[in-house]
């Protein structure tokens, strides 16, 4: 068994982060596998070395420990260039030169329920386009290169992944519409470079929180799409405040940083954690 935890340094960790690593970590250890880290790092405007180091710190201080360097997106790109050009050259993508603007014009109207995501499904403004608008504007304007759902998904048919412990799920990646794959400020999405990255690093069993689940559709249609391996996914409950939302990095009173300097231990807030203990006003919830 092979896991990994997959940070983005755009913040310091909370309590949540340091429950999903945890029990990946535990996940590999108790299989007598390998448990790696890899630094989400190609959000170029809010990525910063210091959380890197944070991270790190953070996890040290839990008492979990990582085989091998950690793997840096950010020294991957051209993995991520490559896996493009091929769906560009199968002409599964597309450019959309569409700006926030547009789009939020353009929904304005009913399009159908969000995908299941909850995100408004992008109502394929830019997909008819032909070839010589394409390459003029593509020379004028920025871009961003979108999934074209409906021909991906035709083309690589019926899909299924597991969730541990609870049989084989169909995927149904069309119902997110068409996704983006690489935006304007980054090289990549989150989709396509995870999916790569977890392909890369042999990653036997993905474990990540429930507010994943619906991304595990695309996950699949481009595992399909690229001839990669598929994992065995456990996707666990969330760790919640006081008000039953999910934890994020603004919630600073949660951060492991605020924890570990008002003196809490890691190493037993983290077997309180295997025991199902969360510290007073949290709780886990499944969305």
């Amino acid at each position: 068994m092979l896991t990994r935890f997959a940070p983005s340094p755009t913040g310091e960790l909370h309590l949540g982060h340091g429950w999903s690593a945890l029990l990946a970590h535990d996940a590999a250890r108790g299989a007598g596998g390998e448990f790696h880290l890899r630094i989400d790092d190609i959000d170029g405007s809010r990525s910063r070395e210091a959380y890197v180091d944070a991270a790190l710190a953070d996890l040290e201080w839990l008492g979990l420990a990582w085989d091998g360097a950690p793997v840096r997106q950010s020294q991957r790109l051209g993995d991520y260039d490559a896996a493009l050009a091929d769906l560009r050259a199968r002409g599964l993508v597309y450019p959309c030169f569409c700006t926030r603007a547009d789009i939020a014009a353009s929904l304005a109207a009913p399009h159908g329920p969000p995908n299941p995501s909850g995100a408004a499904i992008y109502p394929g403004t830019c997909r008819p386009l032909g070839a010589a608008t394409r390459e003029r504007r593509l020379a004028e304007e920025p871009h961003c290169w979108r999934l074209d759902m409906r021909h991906a998904a035709a083309l690589a048919g019926d899909l299924a992944w597991e969730e541990e412990g609870r049989g084989m799920r169909a995927a149904d990646p069309a119902a997110h519409g068409d996704i983006v794959l690489a935006r304007k400020d980054a090289p990549a999405s989150y989709h396509l470079a995870s999916t790569l990255d977890d392909a890369a690093m042999r990653v036997t069993h993905v474990v990540r929180g429930a507010d994943l689940i619906a991304s595990t559709d695309v996950h699949r249609l481009l595992q399909a799409l690229l001839g990669l391996a598929t994992p065995v996914y456990r996707h666990h409950a969330l760790v919640c405040g006081a008000d039953g939302q999910r934890l994020a990095k603004r919630d600073a009173a949660a951060s492991l940083a605020s924890l570990r300097e008002s003196g809490v231990d890691g190493k037993i807030l983290a077997d309180d954690l295997r025991a199902g203990r969360l510290p007073a006003g949290y709780s886990l919830r499944m969305p």
